[in-house]
């Protein structure tokens, strides 16, 4: 019996920089008393959501993986309280920028960096322009609480995706994200779209998921975004076993023996009768049959 205590935490934005990165650590610790060893923050959690508008200044908020502020700070959380804590950041590498993940252990180490895959190019999500397309593939990271798959935001709207990764081992799969209204249409309202499609997720791989979303309404000129917060837990078959409302700044936990739910999926046979040789298609952007 392998039993892990996971959080997912939500939380508005302060306007950036150590005010947030002050919030996003009381959420944490309040998470670690509550025996939350996984600890999940929101996409981009160190800024208000920048990405509204293409504004160049904006680029001068990436850092290395070795300069990041919140990478620093969360390190020495994460080895004093003995939580692992993936931490959704801008990345700087050479010329190149991207949206990542750096996962750290429980001893303050890092497992490794995911860089989001699919970017999304809309009105008030102007992704495209500071984020080249993650080049790291989908990875599972080895913690001292089990095994982890970690993809981000738009990366969620994608069962290849979770798939792969629950392929790959994946006890347990995390998301930061980023979604509310549309600013050219706040009328739509996707957040139960948002939620089904990743309760499929868990339901079809039979492996929890954890989604962390931020809330609050942030303003960038003539435009804003009302995040619509919900974050929520699912467990192994799809069923929501924690939820936050639309505004409340919140940590929600559940608790999952790893080893109950690996006998759970053994004996469901999804893994076992999959027919890859009949999935070609998939590598195609057309559905034709690919080379």
């Amino acid at each position: 019996m392998r039993k892990v205590t996971v959080a997912a935490t939500q939380m508005r934005s302060r306007g950036g920089g150590d005010a947030n990165r002050d919030a996003a650590e009381a959420l944490v610790r309040a998470a670690a008393e509550q025996g939350a060893q996984i600890i999940l923050l929101q996409e981009l959690f160190e800024n208000n959501y920048f990405c509204q508008k293409q504004k160049p200044e904006y680029y001068a908020l990436a850092d290395t993986v070795e300069e990041n502020q919140a990478i620093q700070r969360f390190s020495a959380i994460a080895a004093e309280l003995g939580v692992v804590l993936p931490i959704s950041f801008y990345e700087m590498r050479n010329r190149a920028h991207y949206n990542s993940l750096a996962v750290i252990d429980a001893d303050g180490t890092l497992c490794g960096v995911y860089r989001k895959s699919h970017i999304p190019d809309g009105a008030g999500y102007s992704e495209k322009y500071y984020f080249s397309p993650g080049d790291t593939g989908f990875q599972v990271f080895d913690t001292a609480y089990g095994r982890i798959g970690c993809a981000v935001c738009w990366d969620q709207w994608f069962p290849e995706a979770a798939r792969i990764m629950a392929l790959r081992g994946a006890e347990l799969l995390l998301y930061p994200t980023a979604i509310g209204d549309e600013p050219l249409n706040p009328a739509l309202d996707s957040r139960d779209h948002w939620q089904t499609v990743m309760r499929g997720h868990a339901a079809a791989n039979l492996v929890p998921v954890v989604a962390s979303n931020r809330t609050g309404t942030e303003v960038e000129d003539d435009w804003q975004i009302t995040f619509y917060g919900s974050s929520f837990i699912a467990d192994e078959h799809g069923a929501v076993v924690a939820v936050a409302d639309r505004e409340s700044e919140c940590v929600l936990t559940a608790t999952f023996d790893l080893d109950a739910i690996d006998a759970t999926r053994n004996a469901w046979g999804v893994f076992r009768d999959r027919r890859p040789d009949l999935y070609r298609e998939l590598l195609s952007l057309d559905g034709e049959t690919a080379e």
